[in-house]
């Protein structure tokens, strides 16, 4: 979910959701590490009854947007060269470069033989556990790889409603969720289930990192001189001694977050029978507005300046005049919706201003503190044999030679160093006395002022509404009829994404057509706007998904015509794949949390392109552009596997319902191949 700083928030809200994950270790006996016996009891003193792995999470944890790491990559690089060069050319010290292997994790996109390869060894895994670990005796297994269309999450949850829609579903089911995305807490507090936990690694800020460059710590790469590096102790017996702490996780309870929702929802003399479960779905919805992974953020609603809490308040308010909810098991409705919005229109001058106030309040106060900080340095630290040793120096200190010579020599240096601080535009002469003729400037970098981006919207500032609109989207604010078509966007938007949280994907082809949000004052009019989404809609195949996210730099995992279309001046589709394109700060600080302005792909003119180099797919390149469906798996010890074998003897292939009195799985399995590698029966899996 596109929220940053959510789970932050969250936590320190409601901090009593956090508990930390109690994990055995494998022991370890002669230098032989025994296996932990998973068949044992939870150490954290409950038992799931079934765990869910968001792949993306742990396969690649950190979120990216493709174009913007190929090109931030690349100009990482070559500013490391840069500085590099000239720490070298200044007669700095730096170890050998080693020379690495760009990886691409670009190639971790479905669609390439990376993810092809990555689930043939997942079923190798599923197979090998299920065959050797007796914690696995009985578990049944599906895994839904990269081929199957959708989100991770959104396949787990999509399981979870079917499943809790069956006669026979245990109301009393714990699940646990392995995944770090945010959107993970909103997904699990929109199935309604009592018992959900989620389990993440646990963030630990500010973690110590050694320099690209000359790998020291301390500093960063920018900031590198190039210095030889210093013994520390003696015999340098405290080099990278770092501790290296294991990763350590986190449970985030969500049945102690429903009873936080419960007290800070429930309103009384409300005019309709309060539903805790109705305004859990709205609190949910009302999360959309500061940020998802398919629409912007209102340029009002920041999560850090208490938008949540905002927008609680609000809905509280109005909630009475409304009549009823903002949504019905996935529908919006729109009027009571724009209740809401108008009312934080109302404040949005006052939202800015603050925001403005806060900002200079807090540069203000790091200016007081860089000062602090540089007034309180030592201003001297003896050098030598004189200098300060690491703790925990056991060693038996050194006997000093010639005291009188060092203490001569630091106190010269100390002197020099004074005179040369003390007139910061005064230079010295050749006998090191000061020299009124010349002046030395002050370089930019020991000003305490910081470069920042240029803000051409100030929204404190009356205007602003008209300047974001001639920035943002080159229009006139004047301009009623743009203005409402953003609108109606952004409305289409919350519909699709509500309707994505609780039923699953409405439309294959809708997307939000601009890079930014409107205001909630433009929030008019919305109640007659349509929501309804095109039906029958399919999903890019992995191959044709691959050409709608990729950049040019990344068509080395497209087979060869394809990624021509990429680079060919002639192709009818160049333009999807800019070289170079900017990135709008929109207001932030760092390039990561800009906004990339790359164009928008015509789903119409990619598939017609398409169409003349589909001939050229091998077998198997047409074989990975395929899509795929769950399969299940289960060991020779678990009931429902004589059921199966009984299947392949028969030659059944049509599907088949599996026996609730075997398995907890409510569906159907379809036979697909015994894999005599793995030992198995693969079965797939469909509700």
């Amino acid at each position: 979910m596109g929220v940053p700083a959510f789970f932050r928030w969250l936590s320190r809200k409601y901090p009593s959701i956090i508990v930390n994950c109690v994990e055995e270790k494998a022991k370890e006996c002669n230098g032989v590490k025994a296996p932990i016996d998973t068949s044992k009891p939870n150490p954290n003193e409950v038992e799931f009854d079934n765990l869910y792995l968001d792949m993306n999470g742990i396969i690649h944890p950190s979120f990216q947007i493709r174009f913007r790491a190929s090109k931030e990559g690349m100009e990482a690089a070559e500013e490391k060269q840069k500085i590099r060069r000239e720490i070298l050319a200044k007669g700095g010290i730096l170890p050998p470069e080693e020379v690495k292997e760009r990886f691409d994790s670009n190639c971790i996109t479905p669609g390439t033989e990376f993810m092809d390869n990555l689930a043939k060894c997942l079923r190798y895994y599923i197979a090998d556990r299920l065959n050797s670990d007796p914690g696995w005796k009985n578990l049944t297994v599906i895994l839904s790889d990269a081929s199957a269309p959708g989100e991770g999450e959104h396949k787990i949850m999509d399981y979870i409603r079917r499943q809790r829609a069956q006669p026979n579903h245990d109301p009393n089911t714990h699940h646990c969720l392995c995944g770090a995305d945010a959107d993970l807490i909103m997904l699990g507090l929109a199935t309604h289930e009592p018992n959900f936990t989620i389990i993440r690694e646990e963030f630990k800020p500010n973690k110590p990192k050694p320099c690209a460059l000359c790998n020291q710590m301390g500093h960063e790469v920018k900031d590198c001189q190039g210095l030889p590096r210093e013994k520390q102790g003696k015999h340098d017996q405290f080099a990278d001694s770092l501790p290296i702490a294991e990763q350590e996780f986190i449970f985030i309870r969500l049945c102690v977050l429903r009873e936080y929702l419960e007290r800070e929802l429930t309103m009384a003399s409300l005019p309709f029978t309060f539903d805790f479960e109705r305004s859990v779905d709205d609190w949910v919805f009302m999360c959309f507005f500061v940020g998802n992974d398919f629409l912007p953020h209102l340029p009002s609603l920041e999560i850090r300046e208490g938008a949540i809490d905002r927008l609680v308040n609000i809905y509280k308010n109005v909630v009475h005049k409304t009549g009823g909810y903002l949504t019905e098991s996935g529908f919006v409705n729109l009027q009571r919706v724009q209740m809401i919005m108008l009312a934080v229109g109302e404040v949005e001058d006052s939202i800015f201003k603050k925001r403005k106030d806060d900002d200079d309040n807090f540069k203000r106060r790091q200016k007081e503190k860089r000062k602090r900080m540089k007034r309180d340095q030592p201003s001297f630290i003896p050098g030598g044999q004189f200098s300060p040793q690491a703790l925990g120096n056991r060693s038996s200190p050194q006997a000093i030679s010639n005291p009188r010579q060092a203490a001569f020599e630091m106190r010269m240096h100390d002197r020099q160093n004074s005179t040369t601080s003390s007139s910061p535009n005064t230079s010295l002469t050749s006998d090191g006395s000061p020299s009124l003729a010349g002046g030395i400037k002050r370089k930019a970098e020991d000003s305490d002022s910081e470069p920042e981006p240029e803000d051409n919207i100030r929204l404190w500032e009356t205007g602003w509404k008209q300047r974001y609109y001639k920035n943002k989207f080159d229009v006139d604010a004047s301009d009623e009829k743009f203005r409402r078509k953003v609108v109606q966007s952004y409305v289409e938007g919350l519909c699709w994404v509500l309707r994505y949280y609780y039923q699953g994907c409405a439309s294959w082809n809708w997307y939000y057509p601009f890079h930014y949000a409107p205001f909630a004052s433009d929030f008019e009019g919305i109640a007659d706007m349509p929501s309804d989404f095109e039906k029958g809609s399919k999903p890019f195949k992995p191959l044709e998904q691959l050409m709608g996210v990729f950049p040019a730099a990344s068509g080395n995992f497209l087979p060869p015509t394809w990624r021509k279309l990429m680079t060919d001046p002639e192709s009818s589709i160049i333009d999807f794949y800019p070289e170079d394109f900017a990135i709008d700060l929109n207001g932030k600080k760092y390039a990561w949390q800009g906004v990339a302005l790359l164009p928008f792909v015509d789903e119409r003119r990619l598939r017609a392109a398409l169409e003349e180099v589909y001939p050229d797919l091998t077998p198997e390149e047409s074989r990975r552009n395929s899509l795929g469906g769950d399969v299940l798996f289960v060991g020779k010890h678990h009931p429902l596997c004589d059921f199966i074998v009984e299947q392949y003897k028969t030659k059944n292939t049509e599907p088949v319902d599996i026996p609730p009195e075997l398995c907890f799985i409510v569906g159907q399995v379809k036979l697909a191949f015994y894999d005599p590698i793995l030992c198995l029966f693969i079965s797939e899996l469909g509700f």
